[in-house]
């Protein structure tokens, strides 16, 4: 058996993981911002091998993402398990229906989840439960003042109606003098203490870990006076692991303790990942060395599970759970069939806040390939069908087929620009990119399309954005009525 793992073990965009355990089982979750279905679980044996198990909101009446902004939506979920329950509890930001807080249940993570029950308080957010002795304790952060200080905020929750009851408590505001976004909150009983860990610093460079105690739920806590106890701040810009925080603590059968955390890998389009890394205890506080590329292995046993083909030929009876659509789809514009997804044209495009035809996926290595066959037949210059690597509705690389042509265009802080252009004949094309850190070369049936497109343009940095990039198949009349329909034969994608 091998000795080591390599992070991360969540590649891509997968920011805020929140995990709980279950006997021998592991159950994973993070945010998924605007995309649909929301919030996505996993399942591991071994804390390193995690399989897809599903979303807890994947019914669009369980999610209003309508006209939610790039980086809107939902953040930060925690899950936790207590008396054959699976709770997960969670926050919608900027919301146009509903905003807010939420609770879903489930028997099973794998679901059916239900809807959410909203708990209110619209300007709090991180939320988080702590089951101990019989209660429940919902925390979470919100703003204590205009400058980005924030606090951490604690009140009962009654299991039965799910709402909050009794007095509030401020627990928490920052570990350092003039800390900004004390946030990502967890408490945990261990022995006779309660620890609070807390993000620290913002998300980007100075995002850092910071833990506080105390001998009584609702305080006073006392902050270790080693904070922050993990961050890479110090390393620099060029470390190949950066912006580590928002963790969450966990326990093995055997008594070892991990950690599940985000963090980012400079100058690469993946966002925020999940990473992994071991947790020790002096003083009774938690010691955490930090996170490497290559880890020693928890002691458990190995539990790979069946890998998927690289290759989805659309030949399942639903979508698999890697696949993505952007905000609410209130109404189904895709079909299957065996060997084909078929996309159907609507005025919807990817430059506005809307739910387009698109169905998408996480990039989630910085060398891969991507490659697609596209049967299309436009009625007029209007439409077009094509594969896209977007950011958000304003960072984007497209290829797209329109009546006769082909046109590879970049987007950059909202506006197009047209990198390259060729005339090309019906029938079905075969549409690819192959990437390598930020040289994205599109093909067309195997011919090189363009020059190289810059691939920066897909970052979260230009984009101020909260995601990694996402790649996969759309269509649009933009912005006029259509009947028209793009079949997509399958979709690869590999790494290299």
């Amino acid at each position: 058996m091998l000795t080591e793992f390599r992070n991360p073990i969540l590649p891509g965009s997968h920011p805020d993981p929140s995990i709980c355990r279950v006997g021998p089982d592991f159950y994973l979750v993070t945010s998924s911002f605007e995309w649909f279905p929301g919030l996505p679980v996993f399942h591991s044996r071994d804390l390193v091998h995690w399989r897809p198990l599903g979303h807890v909101l994947d019914r669009p009446e369980q999610l209003p993402l309508d006209g939610v902004r790039a980086s809107g939506g939902l953040y930060a979920p925690t899950i936790r398990h207590h008396d054959g329950t699976y709770y997960v509890v969670c926050t919608l930001m900027y919301g146009t229906a509903e905003t807010g807080n939420f609770i879903a249940t489930a028997t099973d993570p794998a679901g059916p989840w239900s809807a959410p029950h909203w708990l209110g308080e619209p300007s709090s957010f991180d939320p988080s439960l702590l089951f101990d002795d019989g209660r429940v304790w919902f925390h979470a952060t919100r703003p204590a003042d205009a400058s980005g200080h924030t606090e951490v905020w604690l009140r009962e929750l009654d299991l039965a109606t799910l709402t909050l009851v009794g007095p509030e408590h401020v627990i928490w505001n920052g570990a350092l003098r003039d800390a900004t976004w004390a946030e990502g909150p967890h408490l945990y009983r261990i022995g006779e203490s309660y620890h609070l860990l807390a993000a620290e610093g913002g998300t980007a460079l100075d995002h850092a870990v910071s833990v506080a105690r105390s001998a009584d739920v609702t305080g006073p806590y006392e902050g270790n006076p080693r904070n922050p106890v993990l961050t890479h701040r110090h390393l620099g810009a060029d470390h190949p692991i950066g912006s580590t925080g928002h963790a969450d603590l966990i326990q093995t059968a055997d008594g070892d303790w991990w950690a599940v955390l985000l963090a980012i890998r400079p100058g690469l389009n993946l966002g925020r990942e999940t990473f992994l890394t071991p947790v020790g205890w002096a003083d009774g506080w938690p010691v955490i060395p930090g996170v490497r590329e290559a880890e020693t292995r928890p002691a458990l046993p190995e539990h790979r599970w069946p890998a998927e083909s690289a290759c989805d030929t659309f030949d399942e009876p639903g979508l698999r759970p890697c696949w993505n659509q952007l905000r609410t789809p209130r109404e189904r514009f895709w079909d299957l069939t065996p060997g084909r997804l078929r996309l159907r044209l609507r005025p919807e495009t990817l430059t506005e806040r809307a739910c387009p035809s698109l169905i998408a996926r996480r990039q989630q290595h910085a060398h891969f390939a991507a490659y697609t066959a596209l049967d299309f037949t436009p009625a007029s210059g209007n439409e077009c069908a094509g594969l896209v690597l977007l950011q958000n509705d304003a960072f984007q690389l497209r290829c797209e087929i329109s009546l006769g042509t082909a046109r590879l265009i970049r987007r950059a802080e909202g506006t197009d620009e047209l990198l390259a252009d060729r005339p090309i004949a019906g029938g079905r094309i075969r549409i690819g990119v192959e990437a390598h850190d930020q040289e994205y070369r599109f093909r067309l049936d195997g011919a090189e399309f363009g020059a190289p497109a810059d691939g920066r343009v897909l970052g979260h940095e230009p984009a101020g954005s909260f995601t990694g990039a996402y790649l996969g198949m759309y269509a649009s009349s933009n912005g006029e009525p259509s009947t028209t329909t793009a079949d997509f034969a399958y979709f690869e994608y590999r790494e290299l």
